[in-house]
């Protein structure tokens, strides 16, 4: 029979359950909820047992360090267009061959992800893969969260993989005086890899459904019935107004996206005059469009179908773009008519979709969110001030011009080789203990700034600083669980419920609560909760703590079946058109599978007891 737990482990249980309370239903961002459990912490220090300098030891933790810095050796990579001439190569291998498309970006996205954060690879990824999909006749819907997962599974394969290997790592430290080197577990990390892309080849493939299909950008938003074109006759009112004027006072929902005027192809024309015998293309609904046709004395052409053939202007002039909202975008929260995008970008949205759900009207007034996806019309001069901004992450660009079929100068005219050695000699003087992790991926980031690879706003920019705030504030409450007993009290009652079980069963257990926990409240979260309570676990029950310290730090990885469990899951989230429960029916026998596979991983290569 368990005992009841000290009052100083209620407390800090009541705080946890608040604290995942408020991660899951996001009351107010998850950085914010972690520093406010740092200041909780010390405000009730005679029951947690933390007082100020402990809270604050999150603050300087090597982990904390070291992601903050990776985050910036992986931004110099990035901007070197190293990662864009891979795709290049890419495509070159696997243009209209569905299955080499598949091998090719699980196969590449994996490994890559080992030593390179998994955002910003995901992130220069889903435009390749898509405007590959688009080449194969493929829908992107089958590509998109094998792109996720295999970034998720590559961050196994070393230290510096995720930041929850290297927050496990110092946690583990704190806890039983041991660490995981640069390697420790690449051989597990393999297997898991290995194991994961056969089942996204093979499994995978069957349960993910085509929920866009491999047609034009125009038709996968649904603008059937919404793009028109009207002709501007003598009597119009319009006729020698500015679009921005005639517009002005009109109360229809109606976007000018283009003027046809002879052989001219207008775009973004808020400020060129309307003539008679203009050609508009506009964007309506049917009710909208006869307003604004009675209004202005128009003439619509009901046999000029506009599709994305016919945006695509052949000079080049204007493109459609296709984007997603991004985590921690400024866009997130706001409406198009709160920001600038289409005063910095000349473009017009002509739709929004957000999972399986598609807006076509009121648009001016939709409060974007992250993982949302935008169809834009602008000029192609734009797309890469787009890319640039962050504001967006474009997915798709309708412009015969690939960016795979751009010449690219020589590789070694570019910074790229500099960077990637950076890299492996930050990976190298920690794989050989030459330096500790933090130190010496904080050197690369000096050496980034100091060869000009980045410059220092563009370091600064670089860094998630929500990440680094939420490790920061997570950390302390790790040590509270195991300050005020709560983990020697939860490792008994495991030790009760699984005294019928072997070691090896309580581990997979272990890595089964990490994983699901992952899908609600993060993978950081998660080993913070969960890894001193399986450390005290295997200690009362004979195991090696080690070893479960491995399947706290390997479940933490598999949070494959939500989209919001990792942000990988959710940059694809729109750009795929994927519903909630894809994720459930494509990620959660994975995450069964790796539970039987990872736990025996362990027993083989270091044993559990």
């Amino acid at each position: 029979m368990v005992a009841v737990p000290p009052p100083e482990a209620l407390v800090v249980f009541a705080l946890v359950a608040a604290a995942v309370a408020a991660f899951v239903t996001e009351v107010v961002p998850a950085d914010v909820t972690a520093i406010s459990v740092v200041v909780a912490l010390v405000v009730l220090e005679p029951w947690t047992g933390v007082d100020g300098g402990t809270a604050l030891q999150g603050f300087a933790s090597p982990a904390t360090i070291t992601i903050l810095a990776m985050y910036v050796l992986s931004a110099g990579v990035q901007s070197t267009g190293a990662i864009r001439r891979l795709g290049t190569h890419i495509a070159a291998f696997t243009r209209g061959d569905a299955t080499r498309l598949l091998g090719a970006t699980v196969g590449i996205t994996g490994p890559l992800a080992g030593f390179i954060n998994n955002t910003p690879v995901v992130a220069m990824f889903i435009p390749m893969v898509t405007d590959l999909a688009e080449d194969a006749r493929v829908s992107p819907s089958k590509l998109l969260i094998p792109l996720s997962y295999a970034s998720m599974l590559g961050g196994t394969l070393t230290l510096v993989g995720t930041a929850t290997n290297i927050l496990a790592s110092d946690i583990m430290d704190e806890l039983i005086g041991e660490t995981f080197s640069m390697f420790e577990f690449t051989p597990l990390g393999i297997i898991t890899l290995v194991v994961g892309l056969v089942y996204l080849m093979t499994v995978g493939q069957r349960l993910l459904p085509e929920r866009i299909k491999p047609t034009d950008l125009t038709a996968e938003f649904g603008l059937d019935g919404y793009l028109h074109r009207v002709y501007v006759q003598p009597q119009s009112p319009f006729v020698g107004l500015s679009v921005e004027e005639a517009m002005g006072d009109l109360d229809v929902d109606v976007d000018i996206i283009q003027i046809l005027r002879g052989e001219e192809t207008i775009i973004a024309p808020a400020d060129r005059q309307i003539r008679e015998q203009d050609v508009l293309t506009v964007r309506a609904d049917a009710d909208d469009l006869a307003a604004f046709v009675a209004l202005g004395a128009l003439r619509r052409l009901p046999s000029a179908a506009v599709t994305e053939a016919e945006l695509d202007e052949p000079e080049g002039t204007g493109t459609l773009v296709g984007a997603v909202v991004p985590a921690n975008s400024r866009l997130a929260g706001e409406t198009l008519r709160e920001t600038d995008l289409r005063q910095r970008y000349t473009d017009t949205v002509l739709a929004f979709r957000r999972g399986e759900e598609l807006i076509h009207e009121g648009l001016a007034d939709v409060v974007m969110r992250e993982g949302d996806s935008l169809l834009l019309y602008t000029t192609i001069e734009t797309v890469e001030s787009l890319r640039e901004s962050g504001d967006l992450i474009v997915t798709d660009v309708v412009d015969h011009r690939s960016a795979f079929d751009e010449s690219l100068p020589p590789l070694f005219e570019t910074r790229a080789p500099l960077a990637v050695g950076i890299v492996a000699a930050v990976v190298g003087c920690a794989a050989l203990d030459l330096l500790p992790i933090a130190v010496a991926a904080l050197g690369g980031v000096v050496a980034m700034v100091v060869t000009g690879v980045l410059g220092t706003d563009e370091a600064y920019a670089a860094v998630n600083w929500q990440v680094v705030f939420l490790l920061a504030g997570v950390i302390p409450l790790g040590l509270a669980i195991q300050s005020s007993g709560g983990a020697a009290y939860l490792g008994e009652l495991v030790v009760v419920a699984a005294a019928v079980l072997p070691a090896l069963a309580v581990l997979a257990l272990f890595y089964l609560l990490t994983g699901m926990l992952a899908n609600v409240v993060t993978p950081v979260a998660s080993v913070v909760l969960v890894l001193p309570v399986a450390i005290s676990t295997a200690g009362l029950i004979g195991a090696d703590p080690f070893a479960f310290a491995l399947g706290v730090t390997f479940g933490a990885a598999t949070a494959f079946t939500t989209p919001i469990g990792y942000q990988t899951n959710l940059m694809v989230y729109s750009a795929g058109g994927y519903r909630f429960t894809d994720y459930v029916r494509v990620g959660l026998p994975l995450q069964l599978l790796l539970a039987v596979v990872t736990p025996l991983g362990i027993d083989l290569i270091w044993g559990v007891t």
